[in-house]
């Protein structure tokens, strides 16, 4: 399939109550509103052609865009191409899961985390934030720097009520993420997870809601799963 057929196969999985759903969610642009569960059915078509998931994210239409992220090879990624999707990103599902997760399992993983967590701008920050996040769930701890690790800790404990919107919740997700993937570093993020308390995130017209962070990471300890790795982050 070219990207033309892709795309009128979008359009047909597409439908006005999934639409609204991720316009309410703060969708913008292009988009068909189609379920990941039917944009996962395309992958086949698309998964052994770099250049082709490539074309798809330029289209800028959301699903396509997040279609290119379950179908590309993260390692075949460029730093500048990566810098290029976090630019595109227009709303949280493709900053935070899109191109956070293929950035996460790119070589560039960490140089471009470091980087994105210090804009301004509030979908490249939480990109950051999250490809980080994913990073610590497939690496194994010996490859992880712990001491910058509790840096970030301390960042998010400090600054996180501060934060924008949206970063509010990725700093939230990644003192979850440290508890739950990082056994060295559990009961420090079980620290400041309790000192940090409720985050407050403006949802938008949806029912969702931020996680706790202390009692997710409990249910983690409770099925024995502190610090099994997963692998892959991207979905």
């Amino acid at each position: 399939m070219n990207v033309e057929e892709i795309m009128e196969k979008l359009e047909e999985l597409g439908s006005e109550q999934t639409k609204n759903t991720f316009i309410n969610h703060g969708a913008s642009g292009s988009v068909f509103g189609v379920k990941v569960g039917d944009l996962k059915k395309l992958v086949k078509h698309v998964k052994k052609d770099q250049e082709l998931a490539l074309a798809l994210y330029d289209t800028g239409n959301s699903d396509a865009m997040y279609l290119a992220g379950l179908s590309v090879n993260p390692k075949l990624m460029t730093k500048e191409t990566l810098q290029k999707w976090v630019q595109k990103a227009n709303w949280y599902l493709l900053a935070e899961y899109t191109v956070a997760g293929v950035a996460a399992e790119s070589p560039f993983a960490l140089d471009l985390a470091r980087k994105w967590m210090g804009s301004d701008e509030e979908m490249t920050a939480v990109a950051g934030w999250n490809t980080y996040a994913n990073y610590l769930s497939i690496t194994p701890d010996d490859k992880l720097d712990l001491e910058e690790i509790r840096a970030l800790l301390k960042r998010a404990e400090t600054t996180i009520h501060q934060e924008k919107n949206r970063v509010r919740y990725c700093m939230n997700g990644f003192v979850i993420s440290v508890g739950a993937y990082v056994t060295a570093l559990h009961d420090e993020a079980i620290r400041v997870a309790e000192t940090i308390g409720k985050v407050h995130v403006n949802m938008g017209k949806t029912a969702c809601k931020v996680p706790p962070a202390v009692p997710y990471i409990n249910k983690i300890k409770e099925r024995n799963k502190i610090g099994v790795k997963r692998k892959t982050c991207i979905c």
